[in-house]
Parts: C-alpha cells; sequence; structure tokens
C-alpha cells in the first residue's frame, strides 16, 4: 500500500497540465501533512507517556496523573487445569454481550474452551439515564439468555468485562471512576460496579449469580491470548475505545502492598493528555471533536486514535476541503454537514475499496465527486487513519520499552493479545501500527496474537482461576 506521500506525488504527475488541478492538489496535500508524524514527534509522544505511566504507579503523583495505571488484582495467570462451566459478561461499548463458556479438556489432556453467546443493543436512554436502569436492563439480558440455554437453575461463577477506568479493591470489587465511550448512567461514578450488578439480579429476584471476578477488556484479552502464547503479557483493545494493560514489577505498583512478583496494570491510557500532554500534537479538527462529545476535555489520546471518532475526524477534513473549494466544487451536501454522517466504517470501506465504492459511499451522503475528489477523499481517509496507528503505536513501544528496562534485559521477548474492530476490521491499521511498534522498541522481539472473543473468554477464564484460588484456600 503506497504511503500518503507517495500517491499524491503520482496524482501531481497524473494531474492534467493546467496549473489549477496541480495547485489543489498541493494545497490539500499542505492541510494534509499537519496529520503526519515523524519518528522524533512519535519518541517524543512515547517519553510522556512513559512519564505519566510512572506517576500513575506512584502514590504521591497517582491522583494528579492522566495515565492511572490502575493495579487489577490479577496476579496469577490460568495454568489449563481449571475447569467448569462460567457465565461471562462484556459490557464495554453499545453492545452488550452474554457468554456461557465451558471450560474443560479434550481428550488428549489439552486445554479447550467452547462458547456460547447472545448480543444485546443497549438503549440511549440505558447509556445515559441512571445506573439503576441501565444494571437493571443488564439483568434483563442476563435472564433472556439464561432462559434461552435452559440453565436458569443453575448458579454459575460469573466474570464480568467491564471495560471502563476502575479502581480495584480486589478481583471482585471495583469502583468506577468515570464514565467513557458516550456512557454518563447517573449514580454509577464513585461505586462498586459489581454491587450495582448483584443489586441488579436481586432486585430481579428470577436467578441466583455468584460474580467472583471482574476485568477490563484488555486484561481478559492478555488472559485469552495467554492460552495461545505463554509469553503474552500485554493486552489490548483499538475498537469503539483504545486502551492496553501489561504485567508490571508489583515493587513499582505502589497502590498496593507488596514487593514479590507482577500484577497486571490497567494503563487506561484513553486519558493521556489530558493534562495538556498532546497539545503539541492536537489539531483542529481533534478540537472540534472534543468540544462535541460528551465528556469534553477528556479521553483526549483516545480521541486521536479509536473508531468512535475516526470517522467524525475524516468528516471534519472533508468539510474544511469543501469550505476551501479543493473538494466537492465547495459544496458539501446537508448529510456530510451532519455530526455523525461519515461513519468510521466508510474509512475502512474507502482505504479498502476503488473509486467506484468511494463514489457509491459519498453519493450515499449526498456528493456527486469527481474522480479526483474520490483520490482526495482516499487520501484524507489514510492520512486519519495512519495517525491513529502511529499515535497507538507509540503507546505501546512506551510500555513495551518499559518493561524491558524494568526487567534489566538488553533484549525482551513478549507477546501482545490484541481485540479491537479497528485493529481487525481496518484493511491497513494493523500493519503500520506493527511496523512503527518495532521502530520505536528496537531492542524487543515482539509478536502479535489476534484475539478471539477475548472479553468473554477471558473473563470466564478468570473466573476459573479465582474459584480454584478460592477452594485452595478453603480449610482441609
Amino acid at each position: 500500500m503506497p504511503c500518503v506521500s507517495s500517491r499524491l506525488d503520482q496524482m501531481v504527475k497524473m494531474a492534467p497540465s493546467y496549473s489549477s488541478v496541480v495547485d489543489k492538489i498541493l494545497m490539500v496535500e499542505q492541510i494534509l501533512s499537519e496529520f503526519r508524524l515523524n519518528k522524533e514527534d512519535l519518541k517524543e509522544v512515547m517519553k510522556r507517556m512513559q512519564c505519566e505511566m510512572e506517576r500513575g504507579l506512584r502514590l504521591e503523583t497517582h491522583e494528579e496523573a492522566s495515565v492511572k495505571m490502575l493495579p487489577t488484582y490479577v496476579c496469577s495467570t490460568p495454568e489449563g487445569s481449571e475447569v467448569g462451566d462460567f457465565l461471562a459478561l462484556d459490557l464495554g461499548g453499545t453492545n452488550f454481550r452474554v457468554m456461557l463458556v465451558k471450560v474443560g479438556e479434550d481428550e488428549g489432556k489439552s486445554w479447550k474452551v467452547e462458547t456460547k453467546n447472545e448480543m444485546y443493543s443497549i438503549p440511549e436512554d440505558a447509556m445515559t439515564g441512571t445506573a439503576e436502569m441501565l444494571f437493571d436492563y443488564i439483568a434483563e439480558c442476563m435472564s433472556d439468555f439464561l432462559d434461552k440455554h435452559h440453565i436458569k437453575h443453575k448458579k454459575l461463577p460469573l466474570g464480568f468485562t467491564f471495560s471502563f477506568p476502575v479502581r480495584h479493591e480486589d478481583l471482585d470489587k471495583g469502583i468506577l471512576l468515570n464514565w467513557t465511550k458516550g456512557f454518563k448512567a447517573s449514580g454509577a461514578e464513585g461505586n462498586n460496579v459489581v454491587g450495582l450488578l448483584r443489586d441488579a439480579i436481586k432486585r430481579r429476584g428470577d436467578f441466583e449469580m455468584d460474580v467472583v471476578a471482574m476485568l477490563n477488556d484488555t486484561v481478559a484479552t492478555m488472559i485469552s491470548c495467554y492460552y495461545e502464547d505463554r509469553g503474552c503479557e500485554v493486552g489490548m483493545i483499538v475498537g469503539t475505545g483504545c486502551n492496553a494493560c501489561y504485567m508490571e514489577e508489583m515493587r513499582t505498583v505502589e497502590l498496593v502492598e507488596g514487593e514479590e512478583g507482577r500484577m497486571c496494570v490497567n494503563t487506561e491510557w484513553g486519558a493521556f493528555g489530558d493534562n495538556g500532554e498532546l497539545e503539541d500534537f492536537r489539531l483542529e479538527y481533534d478540537r472540534v471533536v472534543d468540544e462535541t462529545s460528551i465528556n469534553p476535555g477528556h479521553q483526549l489520546y483516545e480521541k486521536l486514535i479509536s473508531g468512535k471518532y475516526m470517522g467524525e475526524l475524516v468528516r471534519l477534513v472533508l468539510m474544511k476541503l469543501a469550505n476551501e473549494e479543493l473538494l466537492f466544487n465547495g459544496e458539501a451536501s446537508e448529510l456530510l454537514k451532519t455530526r455523525g454522517s461519515f461513519e468510521t466504517r466508510f474509512v475502512s470501506q474507502v482505504e479498502s475499496g476503488d473509486r467506484k465504492q468511494i463514489y457509491n459511499i459519498l453519493s450515499s451522503l449526498g456528493v456527486l465527486p469527481s474522480e479526483l475528489d474520490c483520490d482526495i477523499v482516499r487520501l484524507v481517509c489514510e492520512s486519519v487513519s495512519t495517525r491513529s496507528a502511529h499515535m497507538c503505536g507509540a503507546g505501546l513501544a512506551a510500555v513495551i520499552n518499559q518493561m524491558r528496562e524494568r526487567r534489566s534485559q538488553d533484549a525482551l521477548v513478549i507477546t501482545v493479545g490484541i481485540d479491537g474492530s479497528v485493529y481487525k476490521l481496518h484493511p491497513c491499521f494493523r500493519d503500520r501500527f506493527h511496523k512503527i511498534v518495532r521502530d520505536l522498541a528496537p531492542r524487543c522481539e515482539i509478536t502479535f496474537i489476534q484475539s478471539e472473543e477475548g472479553s468473554g473468554r477471558g473473563a470466564a477464564l478468570i473466573s476459573a482461576v479465582a474459584c480454584k484460588m478460592a477452594a485452595c484456600m478453603l480449610p482441609q
């Protein structure tokens, strides 16, 4: 896939000789060049990220750090000997998933996982109403799932993947710090999420459940991938949101007592930049996206990267080009002028399609583009998504380099488990992202694993570990 600058060179060469078209292409190039980050820029982002990570780990600076580095109380990884039936919930975006996970051994004594799941769409009023409304809806979905699978009579261990910033006090107790990704249910922030779920199950009264673990989707992804590769010590999501976790040395996690071993830390790096660390890199489009979001001034790093915002960033750039008469003859449709109309899935479709595909997308938005317009729209999508991949790569490189330094290793061999729609579905994100991480972490040998059903499987596996640990602690 040619890079953005080489595409522009080709367009200039292929353009008719009259200067207006060449001038137009060069002006587009000048506007899009703002999205291009060189290696020194990315090293600076990486350095600032590492600084905030350190501040998040330390007791005296944790509160004001933008990267909170939250302890998860996940210290043990599954061994492969945990068996049983588990229920897993996954709440992290506009869809909520309930999953039945059967953990067992096959005839060759190898570990295996079987899953059955059901997806439920969360209504807007549940996302932005009260905590009681949201968790009652979750309990209603659970009840429906248990009915469909004829297991309502069973009291199963439950793992809850809850992908929002939480301060854990134990594996099954965590306080919601703040909502992200469009959620605003009142009465949840500052409260124990597992308690809210248990209360909703009790109010409903038609089934019982034993909530044994709550974890972030990054942690669930890491644990799920750990079964495929025992070197997996980093979990990452690049989808509606963007976040990462990794195994940190216990001696540096000052919020938790203990010096020995390692604990999984949920970085909550989406908030990186909330203290001004990214002001040098944020563009006018980023500021508009932030100001019109449900949480202005927060999750600024995530807003440069994730699927929730990528399509809107592209739309704002298209509007600027149209207003400067560099696109669509200076006329944007009413639909294109509407916030949220250019969906992130269109970015993937534009970059994987030909001119006809791009024409069809734009005409569905009320625009009738020329061939040059289609080429420019592709360039805009490439510029925005490439910056996303590079910014994200700088964050992961910061984490991996820190792990290597902590362990005093000349070379770190590490596996990263990744999930999320942008990583999985965008045609070029993965390759751009992998390349920049390896460039920025040259003394590390990095393997990337794409997680399958990581959030649900990981939650069930951590539940299995929790049940096994609890059984070991019972008096003999």
